[in-house]
């Protein structure tokens, strides 16, 4: 029987909250421009893009290690409490993965702020790792957003 479990991560940036919770909810725009190594495109297929309830396609750029496309269902967003939840649907994460959800969280901390990320998944098999490859690239690029709101490009 294959596992299911939770994986988090929390990072301090020196973005302001407000600046970093406004980059990520324009990732839509954002993230292919900015980051075009990472990101092919990302494109709104339902609502708004920003809505509980919007559906956006992502597709990575060549040589992304595991996914070449995601779509992925925002299941809640809260703009005052900077949080958002969403769903993977359909796409390459699903053959490892049953079962894949991803929250977002940001807080003010001093001029900075903490990021949180957090996703609960269910393997589609035992032989499937623990999804620390995903894990790692939010990581880099949450660094990548806050490193762009510092140097005025967000």
């Amino acid at each position: 029987m294959a596992g299911s479990g939770k994986l988090d991560v929390e990072i301090e940036l020196k973005s302001s909250a407000e600046k970093f919770w406004s980059s990520i909810r324009d990732s839509t725009s954002l993230f292919p421009k900015e980051f075009p190594d990472q990101y092919k495109s990302i494109q709104v297929l339902e609502g708004d893009g920003k809505a509980a309830g919007s559906v956006r396609l992502f597709t990575y750029a060549e040589g992304s290690p595991l996914v070449k496309t995601s779509k992925e269902k925002i299941d809640a967003a809260d703009d005052e409490k900077k949080t958002v939840s969403y769903s993977v649907i359909e796409g390459d994460l699903l053959k490892y993965y049953k079962t894949f959800k991803g929250h977002i969280s940001v807080v003010p901390k001093g001029e900075g702020c903490l990021v949180s990320w957090m996703c609960e998944y269910e393997k589609a098999s035992d032989e499937v790792e623990v999804p620390h490859i995903i894990k790692d690239f939010v990581v880099k690029n949450f660094k990548e957003v806050d490193e762009l709101i510092l140097n005025h490009k967000a």
